[in-house]
Order: structure tokens, then sequence, then C-alpha cells
């Protein structure tokens, strides 16, 4: 398994675990893909970029990860609640990786906005994380 798939299976149990987000998004809404006429609120791993950040005595990698959290409703409230529910749940916290270290993770930034002409809302979050 890679540090990468360590990473997003970690965080899919973190938020999947989580009672509050549940309540939010119902029992299975986080995934890693949003198929077209999917149920609406939704919390989904988007992408995973990672590269090279070893040192001359340390194997280690960056990954820039995107999540999406979807909402169906109009106006930001709901989407702005579930997001800021994801940072609480990952901004600086000590997940367990499977072969691997997490040494951290943090928040980068989160835009929200209407989906074009469609009537869901998106917020687009940023995360940096370092693994060992």
């Amino acid at each position: 398994m890679s540090a990468a798939s360590a990473l997003q299976r970690a965080i899919f149990e973190r938020l999947a675990g989580d009672a509050a987000l549940s309540a939010l998004v119902g029992p299975d809404g986080i995934s890693d893909r949003l198929a077209d006429r999917q149920r609406l609120p939704k919390v989904v791993i988007a992408a995973i970029d990672s590269g090279d950040l070893s040192t001359a005595t340390e194997a280690g990698e960056e990954h820039l990860l995107t999540l999406h959290a979807w909402s169906g409703a109009g106006g930001h409230g709901e989407v702005q609640t579930i997001a800021a529910r994801v940072r609480a749940l990952l901004h600086d916290t000590d997940l367990v990786l499977d072969g691997f270290h997490l040494v951290s993770l943090l928040h980068r930034r989160t835009r929200i906005a209407r989906d074009g002409a469609r009537p869901h809302h998106r917020a687009e979050m940023r995360f940096r994380a370092v693994t060992e």
C-alpha cells in the first residue's frame, strides 16, 4: 500500500466514524466519487497529488488533498457547516496510517461556490499532508 492510499483510508475512517458529520451527510455520505444522481449532501475525497519530500536520511512524501463537500440545499449554509466539521476533524490531527507515519495534516484553504447552472453548492477544501 502506498502512503497516499494509507492516508486516504485513514481520512475516510476519521470522517465516516464521526457521528456529527454523519448526522449532516447521512450514513453513506463519505465517498471517493460523486455519481451524477447521487443523494446529497456528500463529502468526496476528490484528489490526492503526491510528491517526493525525502531528505538525505528520511524517505518522505508531500500530499496535496482536495475534498469536496456537496449540498443540494439552496444557499451556502449547509455546505459551510459540513466544511467546518471536516476541517475540525482533519486540521492538525493525528491519524494512524498503515505502514507510514503522518508528520502533519494541515488545512490550507476552503472555497465555497455554487456549481454553475445546477442548484448544488460545493466547498472545495485543500489540505497538505506530510508522511514518512
